[in-house]
Parts: structure tokens; C-alpha cells; sequence
């Protein structure tokens, strides 16, 4: 991507910053915050969408980073880790981002790769523990017997999936403790693949 100059930078980072919080912040919030006249901060704003950092959805508020920006983040941070995930009974799926992992050395991320730590061990007879980290691949099918992580009641789980004629099956993987199949009727609203299990790790 085209460099910026240092107050493009300034104006970029301020923006990022706002839109962490979940504030977008208008051309006028930009101004003051600079003490800049609303005339430089427009145009500055189009510099960084002509070189690619920003798009805008329109409305007052509508200033959003672009795709290209967001690949070139991830590429340079690492993997995004995504809230936590349940091996055992399904934990909330939290959605924030907590930080970043770089696994360039241990996998080849494909292309909106992302990490949940696991919760639980139900899944432990396939190495993944309690407190481990998954790297999931986005998809909305997955082949039967693949370890996925589904969305189930708005909540998070990892699990063999089967999917079946009238029915999804997700399957644990701990004998010793009795875990058991639990069966969802295909078609229902409160169950949804989000992605399959590419990687394992955890930190020592």
C-alpha cells in the first residue's frame, strides 16, 4: 500500500483508535480533535481512501478500514484470537478480539484464519485440551468426522460434526468421562457451522 504522510498516520491511527471502542467518529469530532478546519480533514480523509486505508458505508458516522488495510494487519500482527470456545458444554462465543498470535513458523494461515482458546475437555482423546488454542478456517460445511466449531444457541462449542440427513451430530472425544452426542435437527435456526479446526498449540 502507498505510504502516508505523518498526518495521515496521526489521522489513521485516531480513527483505528475509535473505531476499537466502537465510536466511528465524524469529520467534525476529527477536526477538533486536531485542531484542524473541517476543509483539511475531508481531504485528508480522501487521501487515505485513495491509498487505500479506508472506505466509507456513508451516513455521518460511516468511516471504516478497509479490507485491503485489515489483511495487511493481520499479516503483520499474526492470527486474530477470537474470544474462547467451549469443549465441554458450550461457553458464549465472545466476538472481541483479545490479540494476536504470529504462527508463520507452525501453519500457513489461509485467508480469515482465526484462534479460539478452548474451554473444557471433551475433546481431549483428540489432543486438544483444556486451555489450548485452535486455529479455525471459516466455513458453512465440513466433511463428516472433521472436528469443527459450531454455533449452537448463539453459543460456541468444538466438536466431531456429522451432518446427516434430517440431523447434525456433534460428537465429543473423551471416553473416560462419558461425554455424550448431542443431536440437532437440520434446518434449525439454533445451529450454525462457522468453521473447521486447521491447527492445535498451546502455550507454555
Amino acid at each position: 500500500m502507498k505510504p502516508l504522510t505523518k498526518k495521515q498516520q496521526q489521522i489513521l491511527a485516531f480513527i483505528e483508535n475509535r473505531l476499537g471502542d466502537n465510536k466511528p467518529p465524524s469529520q467534525r469530532e476529527i477536526a477538533e480533535h486536531f485542531g484542524l478546519a473541517q476543509n483539511a480533514v475531508y481531504q485528508l480523509i480522501g487521501y487515505l481512501k485513495q491509498k487505500g486505508y479506508l472506505a466509507d458505508t456513508g451516513g455521518h458516522r460511516g468511516l471504516r478500514l478497509s479490507e485491503s488495510y485489515l489483511e495487511q494487519i493481520q499479516q503483520e500482527e499474526g492470527i486474530p484470537v477470537i474470544g474462547r470456545i467451549a469443549a465441554g458444554e458450550p461457553i458464549l462465543a465472545e466476538q472481541n478480539i483479545e490479540g494476536n498470535i504470529d504462527l508463520k513458523d507452525l501453519f500457513k494461515p489461509t485467508k480469515d484464519a482465526f484462534i479460539l482458546k478452548v474451554r473444557g475437555d471433551s475433546m481431549v482423546d483428540e489432543g486438544i485440551m483444556d486451555g489450548d488454542y485452535v486455529v479455525v478456517q471459516p466455513v458453512t460445511a465440513i466433511e463428516n468426522g472433521r472436528i469443527g466449531v459450531v454455533l449452537l444457541d448463539d453459543e460456541a462449542t468444538v466438536k466431531k460434526v456429522y451432518v446427516r440427513k434430517d440431523h447434525i451430530a456433534l460428537e465429543p472425544a473423551n471416553k473416560a468421562a462419558g461425554y455424550k452426542t448431542r443431536y440437532v435437527k437440520r434446518g434449525s435456526q439454533n445451529i450454525r457451522i462457522i468453521g473447521k479446526v486447521v491447527g492445535c498449540f498451546r502455550m507454555l
